[in-house]
C-alpha cells in the first residue's frame, strides 16, 4: 500500500511513497532469500557479546584481590583470561559483522535492481507528471541513504542491541537490584526515542520531498537555459531555485535542532541510571549482600551500556532517515506493480490488444529493443497494426488524442504529420506500447516468427530523436539490440545505415569506447548508431519519432537515407519532422488537435487543398528550393 507524496510547489503529481507497513512487508521479502546468512550472522555477533561481558567481571575479580590484599601473582589468571576474551570478542565481532554486512551489501544490490526495473516500466506520461526531480532524487539520494545505513547503521545496530540485552542479563545475574536501578534510565530512553522518531519520519520525508522540487528546479532551469535567457526570466528562475533552497535548508536545520535535542535527552538518562547503579551497589556493599569487587563490575556493566543504547538510540537518526528513503523507493517498486484496473464484462482494456494478440513491448526510447533477431523475415500477416478509437489525456481537462483510429498494412510505411502539439508523439509512444493510453485498444504485431524467437519477443522497436550512446564500446553498444550479433552481423547493420565508414574510421574501429568518457559522437552518428540497432533487432514493426529532428539540415539527408535503408521491409509509423519523410511515405496522416484530419498518399493530399496541402506550402515555401516530389 502506498500514499501520496506531499506535492511541492512545483505543480508536480509526486510518485507515491509506501506506508510504514508496507516497507516493513518488503524489507521482509527483501532478506527472506538470505535468512541463513542472517541468522549465522546474528548468532556469531551474540557469541561476540557473550564473550564480551566477560571482562567487567574479571575487572571487579582483580578489585576483590586488591581489597583483601592477596599476593599479587592471584592477578596473573584473571589478565591472562582478560586478553584471551579480547582475542576472541575480536575474532568473532569481526566474522559476525562481516556476514552482516554481506547481507546488507545483498539486500541493497536486490533493492537498487528491483528499483531500476520498476522505474524503466513505469508509464511515460506518469513520470512526466511527477518530473525528473522527483525520480532523479529517489534513484541518487534516497538510494544513497538507504546504503549508507546498510552499510554502517545496520551492523551497529545489530551489535549495539544484543549488547543491551545480554548486558541487562549479566546485571540480573549479579544482582536484580542492580537491574532495578539500571532499568530507571529506560522511561527517560523510552520517552525521548518516542519524541524523537514521532517527529523524525515526518520531517525526513518532508525534507526529501524539498530536495526533489530542489533538484527539479534545476534540471528545469539548466535544461531550459536557453529559453531562460531568451524570455529574460533569469529573475525569477533564480528566485525559484532560491525559494525552494532556502525550504531544503530550514528543514535541515529543523533536523539539526531536533538531534541536539535528542542527545540532550540521552545525557540525563546516563546520569539517572548511573547514579541508581552506584547508590544500589553502596547500600548493598555496606550490607554485606556484595562484594566491592561485585558493586565494580555492575558499575562497569552500566557504564559500558553508555556506548550500545546511545548508538541504537542515535542510530534511529539514520534508521528514520533511511525508512523515508525506503519508502519512497518502495513506493516507486509498487507503483509498477498495480495491476491494471478489470475491463468491464463485454469491452476490450483500454490500451490492450484484442484477445489474443500481444500489445508491443516497451523499448527504450530513442533505441533499439534488445531482442533475439529472427534468422528470416516474419510473415506478412503478423505486422498489421491497428489503432482503435483511442485517446489520452495527460491528467484532467489536458486531452491530447481524441478517438484516433489507425491502422497499418504489413511492409505499410505511414508519415505521421502535423503541427506542433497535435499529437503525433503520443500516438507514436501508444503505437510503441511504451504509453498506455487512457482509452481506445491497440493491436500491435506478433513476435518474430522465427523458431529462435517466441511470440510476444520485442515485435515493436522506438527510435526517437532522444538517443542515448552508452558508455563502451561501440560494438557493445550495437549488441544491446542482439548479444549474440557477430562483429559480421555489426558490420552489416552498420553499412545498411550507411554508417560504416565512419565506424571503422574511428581509432579502434568497433572496439573504441564511445559515450560518456570515451569517443564521443555527434548527433548524426548517434542516431545513425540508433538506426543500426533497429536493424539488428529486426522488428516487425518500426516507430520513428523525429529520429532526424536532431542532425540539423546538414545531416538530415544523410539520416533520412538512413532511415529508409532501416525501415526496408517492415512495417513503419513514422512521425515526419521534415516532410521529405511524407513525400518517401507510402501514406501520410494529419493529426490535428489530436484528432485524424486526413489520409492519403502524398501527391492525393498536396493536390487537395487541405490541412496537408497548407502544410507542405508552408514548409517548401520555407527553404530556398523547394523539393520535387
Amino acid at each position: 500500500m502506498t500514499t501520496d507524496s506531499p506535492t511541492p510547489d512545483t505543480g508536480a503529481e509526486l510518485l507515491p511513497i509506501a506506508t510504514p507497513a508496507r516497507t516493513r512487508a518488503a524489507l521482509r521479502t527483501l532478506i527472506r532469500p538470505d535468512r541463513g546468512l542472517a541468522l549465522t550472522g546474528i548468532g556469531i555477533l551474540v557469541a561476540a557479546t557473550a564473550v564480551g561481558l566477560l571482562v567487567q567481571p574479571l575487572l571487579g575479580r582483580i578489585v576483590d584481590i586488591v581489597a583483601d590484599g592477596r599476593p599479587a601473582g592471584d592477578l596473573t589468571l584473571p589478565v591472562v583470561l582478560l586478553v584471551a576474551v579480547a582475542l576472541v570478542q575480536g575474532l568473532t565481532t569481526t566474522l559476525g559483522l562481516t556476514r552482516i554486512a554481506r547481507l546488507g551489501e545483498t539486500v541493497l544490490a536486490r533493492l537498487r535492481e528491483r528499483f531500476v526495473e520498476r522505474a524503466l516500466n513505469l508509464p511515460a506520461d506518469r513520470l512526466e507528471r511527477a518530473g525528473a526531480g522527483d525520480l532523479t532524487a529517489r534513484v541518487t539520494g534516497d538510494v544513497a541513504r538507504v546504503a549508507e545505513a546498510v552499510r554502517s547503521a545496520l551492523p551497529e545496530m545489530a551489535r549495539s542491541v544484543l549488547a543491551i540485552l545480554l548486558t541487562l542479563g549479566a546485571l540480573a545475574l549479579l544482582d536484580v537490584r542492580f537491574l532495578l536501578a539500571a532499568l530507571l534510565a529506560v522511561p527517560v530512553q523510552l520517552l525521548t526515542a518516542r519524541w524523537y522518531v514521532r517527529r523524525a519520519l515526518t520531517l525526513y520525508a518532508d525534507q526529501r520531498v524539498a530536495n526533489g522540487a530542489q533538484q527539479q528546479q534545476l534540471l528545469e532551469t539548466i535544461g531550459g537555459a536557453v529559453t531562460v535567457r531568451g524570455h529574460r526570466l533569469e529573475e525569477q528562475h533564480t528566485e525559484r531555485s532560491a525559494g525552494r533552497s532556502r525550504k531544503a535548508v530550514d528543514l535541515t536545520m529543523r533536523s539539526v535542532n531536533l538531534v541536539l535535542g535528542f542527545y540532550g535527552r540521552l545525557h540525563i538518562a546516563e546520569y539517572i541510571g548511573l547514579a541508581a547503579v552506584l547508590i544500589a551497589g553502596f547500600w548493598l556493599v555496606r550490607d554485606g549482600a556484595v562484594s566491592i569487587g561485585t558493586a565494580t563490575a555492575a558499575a562497569l556493566y552500566f557504564h559500558s551500556l553508555f556506548g550500545p543504547v546511545n548508538a541504537a538510540l542515535v542510530l534511529l537518526d539514520d534508521a528514520q532517515s533511511a525508512a523515508a528513503g525506503l519508502a519512497r523507493l518502495v513506493g516507486v517498486t509498487d507503483l509498477a506493480e498495480q495491476p491494471e484496473p478489470e475491463p468491464e464484462a463485454g469491452k476490450p482494456q483500454a490500451g490492450k490488444a484484442e484477445a489474443g494478440k500481444p500489445t508491443a513491448v516497451k523499448p527504450e526510447a530513442g533505441k533499439a529493443a534488445p531482442a533475439s533477431v529472427p534468422r528470416q523475415r516474419i510473415a506478412s500477416s503478423e505486422a498489421a497494426v491497428a489503432v482503435h478509437e483511442v485517446s489520452h489525456a495527460y491528467g484532467p481537462g489536458r486531452p491530447v488524442l481524441h478517438e484516433v483510429s489507425l491502422s497499418l498494412e504489413p511492409g505499410e510505411h505511414v508519415a505521421l504529420v502535423g503541427t506542433s502539439g497535435a499529437g503525433k508523439s503520443t500516438l507514436a509512444r501508444i503505437v510503441a506500447g511504451v504509453q498506455q493510453p487512457t482509452s481506445g485498444t491497440v493491436t500491435a504485431p506478433a513476435g518474430p516468427g522465427s523458431a529462435s524467437a517466441g511470440a510476444g519477443e520485442h515485435p515493436v522497436v522506438l527510435v526517437t530523436q532522444e538517443v542515448h550512446v552508452f558508455t563502451g564500446t561501440l560494438a557493445e553498444d550495437l549488441r544491446l539490440a542482439r548479444p549474440d550479433a557477430t562483429d559480421a552481423d555489426l558490420r552489416t547493420a552498420l553499412a545498411t545505415v550507411h554508417a560504416l565508414d565512419w565506424a571503422e574510421a574511428l581509432p579502434d574501429g568497433l572496439a573504441t569506447v564511445v559515450g560518456e568518457g570515451g569517443h564521443r559522437l555527434d548527433p548524426a552518428r548517434a542516431q545513425q548508431l540508433a538506426l543500426a540497432r533497429l536493424v539488428l533487432a529486426d522488428p516487425a514493426l518500426a516507430v520513428l519519432d523525429e529520429a532526424t529532428a536532431e542532425a540539423g539540415s546538414a545531416g538530415a539527408r544523410v539520416l533520412e537515407r538512413s532511415a529508409e535503408a532501416a525501415l526496408a521491409g517492415r512495417t513503419a509509423l513514422v512521425v515526419a519532422h521534415r516532410l521529405t519523410q511524407a513525400v518517401a511515405a507510402d501514406r501520410v496522416v494529419v493529426l490535428e488537435a489530436g484528432r485524424v484530419v486526413e489520409s492519403g498518399p502524398h501527391d492525393e493530399l498536396r493536390d487537395a487543398d487541405g490541412p496537408y496541402a497548407a502544410l507542405w506550402r508552408a514548409w517548401s515555401g520555407s527553404r530556398t528550393t523547394a523539393p520535387h516530389p
